[in-house]
């Protein structure tokens, strides 16, 4: 009998199809909310590494891409960040504030490829981690682009993402990071700190300042 392909690969095919990048987030959030499907990106607890990485926030303004289920956020926030989350999925943004009722995170519904004007170089950290990989590679360049814009001066920037050139391909999504591109959010005054791969070299994880 053939094993069923995943939700998340399907709904992204019909999406992509249609020419929207991102239109399956929400589609796939919503069937999983039914019980008709997995998001195979959630965990019920914080990415690990950026749980090693985490520093006080004293206060400072933090952002996280794609917020999904609000555990990175969280952290975030229990560490003094003034946490954003955000995400482009409404039915995740809505599963974030139920599983976190009395949090302090401000989770918003937002689009990376058209961000809010007032993000732009606003934030003292910014974590961007395995989102924009679930993107072609035809839509990354903006996606990068505004993702680099959010980064006040002085602040850090953390991404990671599946990395390219360790990883067998597969039909994605995620269709996993070249180093040049991880390289490519040192933009508009945005510089590198740092690049390494992790977890047996299956992912890039890169710090960035401005």
């Amino acid at each position: 009998m053939t094993t069923p392909e995943p939700a998340d690969r399907v709904l992204s095919r019909a999406s992509l199809a249609d020419g929207s990048p991102t239109r399956w987030f929400d589609e796939l959030y919503t069937a999983a909310a039914r019980g008709e499907a997995e998001v195979p990106w959630t965990r019920g607890a914080p990415n690990a590494d950026l749980a090693d990485w985490v520093e006080p926030g004293e206060g400072r303004r933090a952002l996280v891409v794609g917020s999904a289920l609000g555990d990175d956020s969280e952290l975030l926030s229990a560490a003094g960040w003034a946490v954003t989350g955000f995400d482009v999925a409404p039915a995740a943004v809505e599963a974030a504030r139920a599983r976190f009722p009395q949090s302090t995170v401000d989770y918003v519904v937002a689009d990376l490829l058209k961000p809010p004007g007032e993000w732009h170089q606003a934030f003292d950290l910014v974590v961007e981690i395995i989102n924009i990989q679930a993107m072609p590679r035809e839509f990354r360049a903006a996606a990068i682009t505004s993702l680099a814009g959010f980064l006040a001066p002085g602040g850090t920037m953390l991404v990671s993402e599946v990395a390219e050139e360790n990883v067998a391909p597969e039909p994605g999504p995620p269709w996993p990071f070249s180093r040049a591109e991880i390289e490519s959010v040192a933009q508009d005054g945005v510089k590198l700190v740092g690049l390494e791969t992790i977890r047996d070299g299956a992912r890039y994880w890169a710090e960035f300042t401005r």
